[in-house]
């Protein structure tokens, strides 16, 4: 799912536009370590943030404590971290690594089930911020390597028809 999909106990979260967003997303791809609010200040604002910021930081870590529910962000000296139970991420890049010590007849349909968390570009709302591209970079990289393994798979089992067709 994109960052725009994120589900709560009674199904998708409606976020935030904005910084409140990128803020979660910042916190999202940090894993569950804590972030400091001077690091979440740079991430947001860049070199010029306003004499507001480190406030504005706590307004909307408030904002999406009240919409994430279940102690999800804490506080937790020098700043927040956001828990969570599992990322698509997370997900597809397990399926992945379990499908490469897998022979073809496992390993297709696993690279498939992981191919098919795919919904677009990983952090489209973030494609031209600082804080995203490593993360981008590296899931696009894992998402090529996926597909070329699971062709490689198919080609194995004798599907070149389907394979063919997909190039």
């Amino acid at each position: 799912r994109r960052l725009a999909e994120v589900a709560g106990d009674d199904g998708p979260l409606e976020l935030p536009a904005g910084k409140p967003r990128a803020l979660l997303a910042v916190l999202l791809l940090s894993h569950g370590e804590v972030v400091s609010v001077d690091r979440l200040v740079d991430e947001l604002w860049g070199e010029r943030p306003p004499p507001t910021a480190p406030k504005n930081v706590q307004g909307y870590v408030a904002r999406l404590r009240r919409m994430l529910g279940n102690g999800a962000l804490v506080t937790q000296a020098p700043g927040y971290a956001l828990r969570v139970e599992a990322l698509d991420a997370q997900r597809f890049q397990a399926l992945v690594e379990d499908a490469r010590h897998e022979e073809p007849a496992v390993a297709a349909p696993r690279l498939e089930q992981a191919l098919a968390l795919w919904r677009g570009p990983p952090l489209a709302d973030f494609a031209y911020e600082q804080f995203a591209q490593d993360e981008i970079r590296r899931l696009e990289e894992l998402r090529l390597s996926a597909l070329e393994d699971r062709i490689e798979a198919d080609l194995a089992l004798g599907r070149h028809e389907e394979v063919v067709a997909e190039l």
